[in-house]
């Protein structure tokens, strides 16, 4: 998978897209070069149930259980309950893109702080600004659904050991992410412009932390899959001691279960791997008939950094 890299670095930029063969190609030319060309990167934190687990892709608030998401791989299960509204009304299970970069965002600022309040700034400019979205009015739309969500809906992790089932049920945060409505959105304030995450999941978050780099993952932020692929290869390549085989069905299990054919899964699960592992350039993986293989691999953020939250 390292070979976009070796391209880019042996031919330059410009020869490596003119190489390409597809758009896709040329995106992952593009994605792997700003990669590169990263002058500094700063350290992202995620709790280490969403390398194991994930939220939904897709909004599921039409399917037969909309207030309900489960996902269980390995010794990892995620259990998420949407929140209501006054009415009665389901709030909505988080889902995409954007709820996972909110979440790095909130769980990134909450462990480099040592606190469990988390500063957005004073509108939702600023926030965006701050999470590297690009203000406007359609990601605005998206990122207050998914902030709504999120702050309405309660979690449970459940670990599994040779012993025993240990449950951590939680909130993501106490409070809500609000909104107060102006005609200028650039003025749109937040009703809080600091937010406190939930006490047990905090805790838990600083006993199970997965470092990642901010820039990796702003660069792949429009893909919840090449997310999750991600965070995965973070997590597992730099604690393995010899190559591991991953067979096409628990790839399946773990980043989609919702695709009814593993022919319908496959091409989408090798476009995510190759963005994520494009901007992973350490990540040693190898493409086999049966799944893929896993090699043991330098973590993506140096470990002087990642000790910062040992």
């Amino acid at each position: 998978m390292a070979d976009i890299h070796r391209l880019i670095l042996e031919h330059g930029v410009d020869r490596a897209r003119e190489m390409a063969t597809s758009k896709t190609g040329r995106t992952l030319v593009d994605v792997a070069a700003a990669m590169l060309a990263q002058e500094e990167d700063s350290m992202g934190i995620t709790h280490a149930g969403f390398a194991l687990t994930s939220l939904p892709h897709r909004s599921i608030d039409k399917g037969p259980e909309p207030e309900y998401h489960r996902k269980e791989t390995g010794r990892c299960t995620l259990i998420v309950q949407s929140g209501r509204h006054g009415d009665g009304s389901l709030v909505g299970v988080p889902y995409g893109a954007k709820a996972r970069m909110i979440l790095l965002y909130l769980q990134t600022e909450a462990l480099k702080t040592n606190s469990r309040q988390v500063e957005l700034g004073k509108s939702w400019h600023s926030w965006l600004k701050a999470m590297g979205e690009s203000p406007g009015g359609k990601t605005y739309r998206l990122v207050m659904e998914q902030a709504q969500r999120i702050t309405a809906c309660s979690l449970q992790f459940l670990w599994e050991t040779d012993a025993s089932v240990t449950r951590q049920n939680a909130g993501f945060v106490n409070n809500s992410i609000l909104f107060k409505s102006n005609p200028d959105q650039r003025q749109v304030a937040l009703f809080q412009d600091v937010i406190e995450l939930n006490e047990s999941f905090y805790d838990s978050l600083k006993q199970h932390a997965v470092p990642v780099s901010e820039a990796a993952l702003r660069h792949i932020s429009a893909s919840s899959t090449a997310i999750d692929v991600y965070i995965w290869l973070a997590y597992r390549l730099h604690v393995l001691n010899q190559a591991t085989p991953v067979r096409w069905a628990a790839l399946r299990r773990q980043f989609g279960e919702h695709y009814a054919k593993l022919s319908h899964f496959k091409p989408v699960f090798l476009d995510a791997l190759a963005l994520a592992t494009a901007v992973y350039p350490e990540a040693k993986v190898e493409i086999a008939d049966d799944g893929i293989v896993l090699h043991p691999s330098r973590p993506p953020i140096a470990r002087r950094e990642a000790a910062l939250i040992a």
